[in-house]
C-alpha cells in the first residue's frame, strides 16, 4: 500500500476513500421505522431505496420496509410531483400504514422538489398522515438524516395542549434496538414515566412468530409523538444526534431539554441515571447500583490486560465519544479517534475529554475516512481496533485485534439485540475487549513457545 506522510493525508480534501459513514436517507429510514405503523418513503429512484433498505437489513438481519417514488430520467427534468402523489395514493391503498414518512434523495434535492407543497395539495385518506424531511445525500451523514427525520415528525405532529402529561421524552440517539430496550429498562427501574422517540425495539428485533407482519408491535405511536409537546422535559441522548430535534421541540412547544452523551461507560451512564432520578425524585434502585459495582469489579479484575494499551476508535460521533470515555476509564489510550460525520463539535468534545485524562498525544478527526486511519496505524501501530465492520480489512492487513461495535456491523449476528449503553452494555464491551487482547496474548505466547522448540 502507498505510504503517505501525515502532511499529505491532511492535504487530501476533495476525495474520500472508504468513508466512515453512509448517506442521510439511511438514517431517515431508520428513524421512520421507529414509529408504529409507519411506511418510510424514499422520494427518488428505486435504486436509492433498495440500497438504503439493504444496508439496514444487512445490519439488523430484519426486513427494512420502505417504498419509493420510482424516479425515471423524465423526473430529473420535470420533477417528481406526479410520482409522489401517485405513490402516496397507492401506498395507502395497498399497504395501509397509519403514516407515511417521506425523505428526499440526491436527485429530488438537486431538482428542488417542493414536498411541503405537494403534501399540502394531496387528498390524504381520513385518519392517515404524511410527513416529510429533506435529506440530501451529498452533505452530512446518516446521523444528520436520522435527526432530520425526527425533526420532520416533530414539526408535523408535536403539539401542546397546555396540559402537562407528566412524562419525560427521551430521544435515544442513533442506537440499536437492544440499546433502546436497555434505556427503557433503566427508566422503568427509576420509575420514570417516559416516551422514547423513535423506538425501533419490537420492529427491527421483532420475534419469529411464523407469519410476516409488515408493521410489528413496536415503535413510538403517533399519539405519543403528538403528545411530546405536553412532556415535562426532554432528555436528549447523543449530543451530536439528538440536540437539534430537542431544540425543535422546544421552539415549537416550549419543552425544556437537557442533552447528555450516550450512556456508554460508567460516567456517562451515571449522568443519565442521575438526570432521570432528579426528575422523579426517586432513589437509585439497588439493582442499578449492583450492576455498576459488577462493572467496576470486572474492570479492576481485567485491568492488566488493557491498561496502557493503545486503541484506534472509529464510527458514529456519539458512539465514538462514548467508547473513548469508556476506554479512558479502563486505562487505555485512544490513540486515533475518527468519525466520518463532519462537524467541529465532535472535535471540541473529544479534545475536552482527552484533556481531562491528560492524554495529549492522540489524533482526532471528524469527516475523515478509513484510508486515513489505516495510514495513521501504519505510521504508529495500535494494539486494538474498535469500530464497525469496515475496519476488518485494516485489522487483517496489520494483524491487530478487532472488536466490532457501532453501526454498521454487517458480518456478524445478534449484536443489535445486546446493548452497549448502560452498565450492562459497558460490561459487554469490556468483555469483548478483554477477550480480544487475551486471545492475542495467548497467540503470541504460543508463537514464542514454537520458536523456543525450533
Amino acid at each position: 500500500m502507498l505510504q503517505l506522510t501525515p502532511k499529505q493525508i491532511s492535504e487530501r480534501s476533495a476525495l474520500r476513500i472508504n468513508p466512515c459513514k453512509t448517506c442521510q436517507p439511511v438514517g431517515a429510514m431508520y428513524a421512520a421505522l421507529g414509529v408504529h405503523r409507519c411506511m418510510p418513503h424514499s422520494h427518488g429512484s428505486q435504486g436509492c431505496a433498495s440500497y438504503h433498505r439493504s444496508f439496514l437489513t444487512r445490519h439488523f438481519k430484519e426486513p427494512a420496509i420502505a417504498s419509493s417514488s420510482a424516479f425515471t430520467e423524465g423526473n430529473a427534468v420535470f420533477g417528481g410531483g406526479s410520482n409522489i402523489r401517485a405513490a402516496v395514493k397507492n401506498i395507502f391503498a395497498s399497504y395501509d400504514p397509519d403514516i407515511i414518512a417521506v425523505h428526499t434523495t440526491c436527485l429530488s434535492e438537486t431538482i428542488g422538489d417542493d414536498l411541503k407543497t405537494y403534501i399540502s395539495e394531496m387528498t390524504i385518506p381520513e385518519g392517515k398522515l404524511v410527513v416529510h424531511t429533506n435529506t440530501p445525500s451529498y452533505v452530512g451523514s446518516h446521523i444528520q438524516g436520522y435527526a432530520n427525520m425526527m425533526n420532520g415528525f416533530i414539526q408535523y405532529l408535536a403539539q401542546s395542549s397546555g396540559q402537562a402529561n407528566g412524562k419525560t421524552a427521551v430521544f435515544p440517539g442513533f442506537v440499536n434496538p437492544g440499546d433502546m430496550r436497555e434505556l427503557k429498562r433503566m427508566l422503568n427501574l427509576l420509575k420514570t414515566s417516559h416516551t422514547l422517540f423513535p423506538d425501533t425495539s419490537g420492529v427491527m428485533d421483532a420475534p419469529m412468530t411464523g407469519y410476516y407482519s409488515m408493521y410489528p408491535k413496536g415503535g413510538t405511536t403517533i399519539e405519543e409523538i403528538k403528545s411530546l409537546g405536553d412532556c415535562a422535559q426532554v432528555i436528549a441522548l447523543g449530543e451530536l444526534t439528538s440536540e437539534e430535534p430537542a431544540k425543535m421541540l422546544e421552539r415549537l412547544c416550549g419543552v425544556h431539554y437537557e442533552t447528555l452523551p450516550l450512556p456508554i461507560g460508567i460516567e456517562n451512564t451515571d449522568r443519565f441515571i442521575m438526570a432521570a432520578s432528579q426528575i422523579t425524585m426517586e432513589d437509585v434502585p439497588y439493582e442499578l447500583e449492583e450492576e455498576r459495582g459488577q462493572l467496576l469489579d470486572v474492570m479492576l479484575d481485567s485491568h492488566f490486560y488493557h491498561y496502557g494499551k493503545k486503541v484506534a476508535i472509529f464510527g458514529d460521533p456519539d458512539t465514538v465519544l462514548g467508547l473513548v470515555s469508556l476506554t479512558l476509564e479502563m486505562g487505555m489510550i485512544p490513540k486515533y479517534i475518527l468519525t466520518g460525520t463532519p462537524g467541529d463539535a465532535f472535535l471540541r468534545k473529544t479534545r475536552a475529554l482527552l484533556e481531562r485524562y491528560e492524554q495529549d498525544d492522540c489524533t482526532v478527526k471528524a469527516g475523515g475516512d478509513l484510508f486515513e486511519l489505516h495510514q495513521w496505524i501504519k505510521n504508529e501501530r495500535v494494539e486494538l481496533l474498535l469500530g464497525t465492520s469496515y475496519g476488518k480489512q485494516i485489522a487483517k492487513a496489520e494483524d491487530i485485534p478487532f472488536v466490532r461495535v457501532g453501526f454498521p456491523i454487517l458480518d456478524r449476528y445478534v449484536h443489535s439485540y445486546f446493548p452497549i449503553v448502560g452498565y450492562r452494555g459497558a460490561l459487554r464491551i469490556v468483555e469483548k475487549i478483554s477477550e480480544a487482547l487475551m486471545d492475542r496474548q495467548d497467540r503470541d505466547a504460543a508463537d514464542e513457545d514454537v520458536e523456543l522448540v525450533m
